[in-house]
């Protein structure tokens, strides 16, 4: 949450949405991922300057301790969920999403969101509705589709 802090301000000062924020820790390293959204879409361009206006934040900042690599991108068609309002704009759409702990049995659940609020989000799993608290959830992915390619008639 602090790094979200740190950076979002910055993000939509530059004309972007800070759609989401990864970062893991491995043994000797860490990986430091940006989303980036705007309504005209994301560019290679726009992931670059994000990307170098983030670094001179961070090297004024220090606020991670170990060496890091940062990734800036876009969220893509199967763009990962992070927050109760990504789940409720996608309502209707198909997902993926894995649980910290078991619920029902289970820790992966496929399905259409059918409701989602700030605590929870319900899914349609095969016809039967799952609950998943918002706490539970470890990540979502949109099941992405591209639209169908254009045929041009000569």
């Amino acid at each position: 949450m602090q790094l979200k802090a740190l950076l979002e301000p910055l993000v939509t000062r530059m004309g972007y949405q800070l759609w989401g924020m990864e970062f893991r820790v491995a043994k000797h390293s860490a990986l430091l991922r940006l989303f980036i959204d705007s309504e005209q879409g994301i560019t290679l361009d726009d992931c670059t300057e994000v990307s170098r206006q983030v670094s001179a934040l961070m090297d004024v900042e220090d606020p991670i301790q170990v060496p890091y690599t940062l990734e800036v991108s876009s969220p893509g068609v199967d763009r990962p969920l992070f927050e109760a309002d990504h789940y409720a704009r996608y309502v209707g759409e198909q997902v993926r999403v894995r649980t910290q702990w078991p619920i029902d049995g289970q820790r992966n659940f496929a399905g259409v969101i059918v409701s989602a609020d700030a605590d929870s989000v319900t899914l349609d799993v095969d016809g039967r509705e799952v609950r998943l608290p918002l706490e539970a959830i470890a990540r979502g992915r949109l099941k992405g589709t591209l639209p169908p390619a254009t045929q041009v008639e000569e």
